[in-house]
Order: C-alpha cells, then structure tokens, then sequence
C-alpha cells in the first residue's frame, strides 16, 4: 500500500500514513472542524438540491431503480436530513445561543449532567457515532441553563465528527461560555464504522475526556467518576 506524508493545518506531519489508515485508525488532523472557507457561499435550498442530484447518482451507480415508489423520493430526503438535521452542526447559524445568569444560589461545588445521549457521524466513513456526553462545571459566579448543555453537545455532535475532536470542541465552547476553566467532559461512544464493517466488533465502546482546571486532580476525577457510576 502507498504511503505519504500528510500535513495537518497547524503543520505537523504524519508520516508513513495511507489515506486508508487515516480513516481505519481514526486519525485527525486539525481540533477543528475541517471547512472551506466558502463553505456558506450557497444558501441551504442550494446545497440541497445540489445533494438531492449527486446522491441520485450514487443511487444510480448502485444501480438501484429509481422510479420505484419507495426509491424515488430518498435524495430529497437524504438532502434534506443532512443540511436540517445531522450535520446541522456545520453551520454557525445553528449555534445554540447561550445566556448567562447570576450564581444567586451560591451554588459552588461541581454541577454534574450526566447521560446526554448524541448521535453524530464518523468523518471517515459517514456512518453512526452513538453515545453518551457526561458534562460538569463549577461556576465562576456565573450559570447556565441545564438544557444549554445539552443543546452545545448536540451542536458539536450534528457534523462529520471524530471523538477526540468533538470531546475538546465541547469543552472549549464550555469553558469560553461559563468563563472558567473548571469543566470536564466525558464521551462514552460506539462507533458504526467498527462494528459494522472492518473489525466487526459490536461489543467495544470508546472513551474520551477532557479535565480541566481543578477537574485536572486526581481527587477531583474520583468524585466526578462516583457521581456517574451511581
């Protein structure tokens, strides 16, 4: 197999990487979401009828019948599901918009949200990421609303993702809203693109975590961990 050397947008290289072991070992190159910058030159009725006639010919290349009554209408849907719903995430626009509240409670030991489900998309094969999103913050004096939490993961979830990425994404978009660095974040997910196809395995799961400020403490992880497990 041919191998090359891939640059990343912050210059570090990959060495000795095909384009397959890119994708198969779950490589990424940049902690953000890789965009063109014209990326938002077509209005959304554009890139859905652009979508809606090169997924028809993919579902001609498969040589599927496309006059079939069952058939016929999927590139509109499929156009539709990618630009108002899974990958919604690409466009700003979408962002959810976040207020921030006075802390009147006095409220300052960690708040824990826990079992936040998401489903995103693998950027290297386009199928399902399934899972779980466990968020927790000690407020700066300042709060949001619980379902803001949900809303930030949900937003970093709807575009072609890799965890690691998506785990960072969150936590920084956390951090800048809450103004503090005391936030952790805790992604537990199953990927479709290894228990549906290469490996085959259905009984994995992958884990990633971002800790930061006093989260960064063994003390710390050990209470956020107690609260998840019961």
């Amino acid at each position: 197999m041919n191998t090359e050397t891939i640059t990343n947008k912050n210059g570090q290289k990959l060495e000795n990487f095909s384009i397959e072991d890119i994708g198969d070992d779950h490589l990424f190159t940049s902690l953000d979401t890789p965009m063109k910058p014209n990326a938002f030159d077509m209005s959304d009725e554009e890139k859905k009828n652009r979508i809606s006639i090169l997924f028809t010919e993919i579902m001609d290349v498969l040589g599927l019948d496309l006059t079939d009554d069952s058939l016929k209408g999927t590139p509109n849907r499929v156009a539709k599901m990618y630009i108002e719903e899974i990958f919604s995430g690409l466009d700003p626009k979408n962002k959810p918009k976040v207020a921030l509240f006075d802390n009147k409670y006095q409220y300052n030991q960690m708040l824990v949200e826990k079992n936040i489900t998401f489903y995103s998309n693998c950027e290297h094969h386009f199928v399902p990421i399934i899972g779980k999103a466990h968020i927790a913050y000690k407020s700066s004096g300042k709060v949001i609303g619980l379902s803001k939490l949900n809303r930030i993961v949900q937003y970093y979830a709807k575009r072609p993702q890799v965890q690691e990425r998506l785990t960072n994404q969150i936590a920084n978009e956390l951090k800048t809203v809450l103004e503090t660095d005391d936030v952790a974040v805790i992604i537990d997910a199953k990927h479709l693109c290894v228990s549906s196809r290469g490996v085959k395995d259905d009984t994995s799961a992958t884990v990633t975590t971002y800790y930061g400020g006093e989260f960064n403490t063994s003390a710390k992880i050990a209470e956020l961990q107690n609260y998840l497990n019961n």
